[in-house]
């Protein structure tokens, strides 16, 4: 009972919870139809609720989820589930998709690239860092690019689209546009139509940081043969670890997909279904490429430990034959340090010369020897 009580309370009072600090709430909305189009920034929820029209599609966008009280207020006009709610403001679970009586929704991971320009670096050899590593952390003299997995939650209904984006940005603008210049058929097509094109959108930018993965992974194979830095392969295991998440942002999406092209009830315009077996081929090419990628790595870090070898095996070597030249002197040594009075030698006038010559020859008679037999 205490446990129903618990969930129930999660589900009224959801709260955000994610690895980014929530940003700032920004509203924007876009209402038309075949012959117009109106977009504006707005300040409050009830000032687009007012622009519900049955005659024309209201695309609603969230960037930021700070404001959770607007975001709770804008389910409830809408008639969305808490458990909606609850879901776009959990931004560290996996994709979604859900179908409920008066909508469908669709929970999906973007994955953004960051520059960070303020870290240099003469040679131009650039790090990874995941999204919740501190930055102090990081050495000054690194240029460095952050990868960020973010979420988009998309609730369709049949006149209205609302995206809620975890991070402010610009990330749709190209289909804000479209719209607004009246590209194409895009004004005539219904709310389905304007999520595949935000799903088009983000599995673009999945190849986009895909790309310059494979850049970053191809710096890294050019200095495997001549690095022997011990950050070098935290490089390289802490690419693999942010391949693997993006692995995990792009698998669940492409399930679902297949999942959707295989339903009537999620995208009720038959159209979208060849676009939709179209991504899911993008889908299956980009985790391929990610496997590749783990496996490339691998192969890497086998060639840089061969080198760290190798280079330990040379050090070796020269200490073992500085050792084998100095056992017959330690020997020599050795004898005429025993200080036994019955010794011969230690009478000659010129014994302490004669033994300096012949440890000095034997040493050079070993070096030669080894030079001989191209032991280095």
């Amino acid at each position: 009972m205490a446990l129903m009580k618990s969930k129930y309370m999660q589900v009224i009072n959801p709260v955000y919870a994610g690895d980014i600090p929530a940003s700032e709430m920004k509203l924007s909305y876009i209402n038309y139809n075949s012959e117009s189009a109106e977009t504006k920034d707005i300040s409050t929820i009830d000032e687009v609720i007012e622009l519900k029209n049955d005659s024309k599609i209201l695309w609603i966008n969230v960037s930021g989820l700070k404001d959770i009280e607007s975001i709770k207020r804008l389910g409830e006009l809408l008639e969305i589930h808490p458990l909606t709610i609850e879901d776009i403001l959990q931004t560290e679970q996996q994709a979604k998709m859900e179908v409920f009586d008066k909508y469908r929704f669709l929970l999906v991971k973007t994955i953004i690239q960051k520059k960070n320009t303020f870290y240099r670096s003469n040679t131009g050899n650039k790090k990874f860092f995941l999204p919740w590593k501190n930055k102090k952390n990081i050495p000054q003299d690194r240029e460095t690019d952050e990868l960020i997995i973010t979420q988009i939650g998309i609730v369709i209904m049949k006149n209205i689209l609302l995206t809620f984006q975890e991070l402010s940005r610009g990330a749709f603008e190209n289909i804000r546009r479209k719209i607004m210049e009246n590209t194409g058929e895009i004004r005539k097509m219904e709310t389905d139509y304007i999520a595949y094109l935000i799903i088009d959108k983000i599995v673009d930018e999945y190849f986009n940081s895909i790309n310059h993965l494979e850049e970053h992974i191809e710096n890294l194979e050019d200095r495997a043969t001549r690095t022997s830095d011990d950050t070098y392969i935290e490089e390289i295991q802490e690419t693999k670890k942010y391949i693997l998440l993006v692995k995990k942002a792009i698998l669940p999406l492409k399930n679902n997909l297949f999942i959707i092209s295989r339903q009537e009830s999620f995208f009720q315009t038959g159209e979208i279904k060849p676009f939709l077996q179209d991504l899911i081929e993008n889908l299956d090419h980009a985790v391929m490429q990610v496997e590749h990628y783990r496996e490339w790595l691998s192969s890497i870090m086998e060639v840089n430990l061969s080198v760290l070898s190798y280079q330990l095996n040379k050090v070796m070597k020269v200490l073992a034959m500085i050792s084998a030249i100095f056992i017959p002197l330690s020997f020599i040594a050795g004898i005429y340090g025993m200080n036994f009075k019955n010794m011969p030698e230690l009478d000659t006038s010129f014994g302490y010369f004669i033994v300096l010559g012949i440890m000095f020859l034997v040493a050079f008679v070993m070096i030669v020897f080894f030079k001989i037999r191209k032991w280095f």
